[in-house]
């Protein structure tokens, strides 16, 4: 490839020994990692897991604060039950990034760090995201985080281009709630719920035994195909169309 691959570009430190072979070296790196954590030859999850607001400024500030929004979407409030808040510093004014977890998210990311290598990628500022990702992934799940400098903008939205990580795409897959995000790489996605404050949410945990059978795949094609054509799919996505997957 004439590029390197964007991940070992944004590697997180504690992880360079891990990822810290070129992308001609890709195959020669999965079998290490395969020895080390024993993961299937799937090897690849990138996943986004947000909900978080930054609280406005005081009315005698001088400094605007942006919009925080989501990724691809609307504009966040303010919550009251944040279980950690992050102090952001924006235009020289400290505002607090409030956060609130979907339910079974340690779970879930508990065991996708057992069963595959997993990246953060998002299309927010590494500012407030990277902080959050310290709160939020207490094991050391994520192998490398990529933020909005890491996606294309293209027609408006912050895309998440696989083919630029360096890894085999039939052995990724993006876990997402906007279809924007993985427009360019559709057949690879996982699409989930927007999340905002329903704590009976189950999704993640429904999650965890179709991602654990998956790892034990060759590709991820055939499987994603079986899951937007099954019950299973319905059951997650409310009946919508295998078209919420690919459009």
């Amino acid at each position: 490839m004439d590029n390197p691959s964007i991940i070992t570009q944004v590697t997180n430190p504690k992880e360079e020994e891990i990822l810290s072979c070129a992308q001609d070296k890709v195959s020669q790196c999965n079998i290490s990692l395969k020895k080390q954590r024993s993961r299937s030859i799937f090897s690849t999850l990138f996943c986004c897991f947000r909900d978080y607001n930054v609280e406005p400024p005081s009315t005698n500030s001088t400094s605007a604060l942006p919009p925080l929004v989501e990724e691809n979407g609307g504009l966040q409030k303010p919550i009251s039950n944040a279980d950690f808040i992050v102090p952001v510093e924006i235009d020289g004014t400290i505002h607090q990034v409030y956060v609130l977890k979907r339910p079974h998210v340690d779970e879930f990311l508990q065991r996708m760090g057992e069963l595959f290598e997993c990246v953060l990628f998002t299309a927010s500022l590494a500012k407030y995201a990277d902080p959050v990702a310290d709160l939020l992934d207490r094991w050391g799940v994520f192998r490398a985080r990529l933020f909005r400098e890491s996606c294309v903008f293209h027609r408006g939205n912050y895309v998440k281009d696989l083919s630029r990580l360096g890894r085999e795409l039939s052995k990724v897959i993006i876990v997402d709630n906007s279809p924007a995000s993985y427009i360019f790489h559709p057949e690879n996605a996982v699409p989930v719920q927007s999340w905002f404050d329903d704590m009976t949410d189950t999704e993640l945990l429904d999650l965890i035994p179709f991602f654990e059978g998956l790892s034990k795949e060759e590709e991820v094609y055939s499987m994603l195909h079986k899951l937007c054509n099954s019950s299973f799919k319905r059951k997650l996505w409310g009946g919508h169309s295998y078209q919420k997957c690919y459009s």
